[in-house]
């Protein structure tokens, strides 16, 4: 049975689509939505179209912006010969909020995980091994960080791209965060002060 009309039906069963959203947050933002001045709504309606339209992988690190190279990869301040794999754009943000961290990032878009059917090719380690030499074959960075999650995923993914790495024979130190970071626990969850020291007490694999 609809209760209040088809327009409030549609917009709390779009709402309910999105991860982290049930019915009844879908509910109750879609109430807070129709009480909002139209100009705010459609402010956030052009947002949202904006953001679909405009948003990509950074050409380099693989993050989502809007333009060719991320603001961290296109800064000059950064340290771009140090270079910390994490397995989606949350994580990296985590670790910008420490303010402790002055290299660059890599971007997987996942782990690999066989049970979800997600393997290597599925991820972005193909641009990683890419970014770690040049046409020459000379090393591009000195250092790469593998920031992966502690999960049972997060850690295979760390072995493997450790696996590729060293096949690629450059001179470049690979490092592993600490154990810091709970087993099975989410970066993007986890304190500034712990992912600090995390990245502090990295070790070399």
């Amino acid at each position: 049975m609809e209760y209040y009309g088809s327009s409030i039906g549609k917009l709390i069963e779009a709402l309910s689509s999105l991860p982290g959203i049930g019915k009844k947050s879908a509910q109750r933002l879609a109430f807070h939505i129709v009480a909002m001045p139209e100009e705010q709504v459609k402010g956030i309606a052009d947002a949202l179209v904006d953001a679909r339209t405009n948003v990509h992988f950074c050409r380099s690190c693989c993050t989502l912006t809007d333009g060719e190279l991320c603001p961290i990869c296109a800064s000059s301040k950064r340290n771009h010969r140090q270079i910390m794999v994490v397995e989606n754009s949350r994580d990296l943000a985590a670790y910008e909020k420490t303010g402790r961290y002055d290299g660059v990032y890599h971007v997987l878009h996942g782990a690999i995980s066989p049970m979800l059917g997600v393997g290597p090719n599925d991820i972005r380690l193909k641009e990683l091994l890419l970014r770690l030499q040049d046409e020459q074959g000379e090393a591009q960075a000195d250092e790469v960080i593998i920031a992966t999650n502690s999960s049972v995923e997060g850690e295979s993914t760390a072995m493997y791209i450790v696996k590729l790495i060293k096949t690629l024979e450059l001179p470049v130190k690979i490092t592993r965060i600490a154990t810091g970071v709970p087993v099975g626990g989410d970066i993007e969850n986890i304190d500034e002060v712990t992912l600090e020291r995390a990245l502090k007490g990295r070790t070399e694999m």
